[in-house]
C-alpha cells in the first residue's frame, strides 16, 4: 500500500505484471526442415553464403543423378536471385542435404584366399576339339565328338566341372558331320537303288 505522497506502482492493465519490453517470438527450430538454414526464419534475407550452401546442395543432387541438366541450371539461376532464406528452401525442399552417404567396399579378397574354380572337363574340350576337326577330316571325327559331348556333360552334373560350352560346340558340330555322312550315304543308296532299276 503506497504512503501518502507516493505514487501507486503502475500495473500492466489486466495481467497484474510490470511492462516488459517487446521480444518477437523465435520461430519454431527447422521449420522448413533444412538444416544448412539454421534457426533462420524463412522470411530472412538470404546472404551470400546461403545462396552457396543451396547451390551445394544443388549440384550434389545433379552429380548424383536426381535433377536434368535444365532442371539444374534453371534452380541456380534462382537460387542466386534468391532474396529470402524461405526461397532458398523451396529450392532444395525435394533433394537431400548434401550427398547421399557412400559405403565404401572392403578391400577386395586376394586370389590366393578366394576358392579355387572348378577344373575344365577334359572330356568337354576333346569334344570340342573332334567336333572341329570334323571340318578337316570330311566329318570322319564327329562319332567321336558326339560320345565325348554326352559323356562330358553327365560327368560336369555329377562333379560340378565347367565346361558345358566346349561340350556343346562338339556335340553340335558331331551331329552336323553325323547327319551330312548319313545325308550322302541316303544319296548314294539311293543313286545306286535307281541305276541298278
Amino acid at each position: 500500500m503506497p504512503q501518502p505522497g507516493e505514487k501507486a506502482p503502475q500495473r500492466h492493465q489486466g495481467f497484474g505484471q510490470p511492462p516488459q519490453s517487446w521480444q518477437p517470438v523465435a520461430p519454431p527450430a527447422q521449420a522448413f526442415g533444412q538444416p544448412w538454414q539454421g534457426q533462420s526464419s524463412p522470411s530472412m534475407l538470404a546472404a551470400h553464403a546461403d545462396r552457396e550452401r543451396a547451390v551445394d546442395v544443388l549440384r550434389a543432387g545433379y552429380g548424383e543423378g536426381r535433377l536434368e541438366k535444365d532442371e539444374f541450371d534453371r534452380r541456380v539461376a534462382r537460387a542466386y536471385a534468391a532474396r529470402t532464406v524461405g526461397e532458398l528452401a523451396l529450392l532444395v525442399a525435394d533433394l537431400p542435404q548434401g550427398p547421399v552417404p557412400f559405403t565404401r567396399p572392403g578391400p577386395p579378397v586376394p586370389a590366393t584366399f578366394l576358392p579355387a574354380p572348378p577344373p575344365t572337363n577334359g572330356k568337354a574340350v576333346g569334344s570340342m576339339i573332334c567336333g572341329l576337326l570334323t571340318l578337316f577330316t570330311a566329318g570322319l571325327t564327329g562319332i567321336p565328338a558326339v560320345i565325348l559331348g554326352h559323356s562330358a556333360r553327365s560327368e560336369m552334373q555329377r562333379t560340378g566341372e565347367r565346361g558345358e560350352g566346349l561340350a556343346m560346340t562338339g556335340l553340335v558340330l558331331g551331329w552336323l558331320s553325323v547327319a551330312g555322312w548319313a545325308l550322302i550315304i541316303t544319296v548314294l543308296i539311293a543313286a545306286g537303288l535307281a541305276s541298278s532299276g
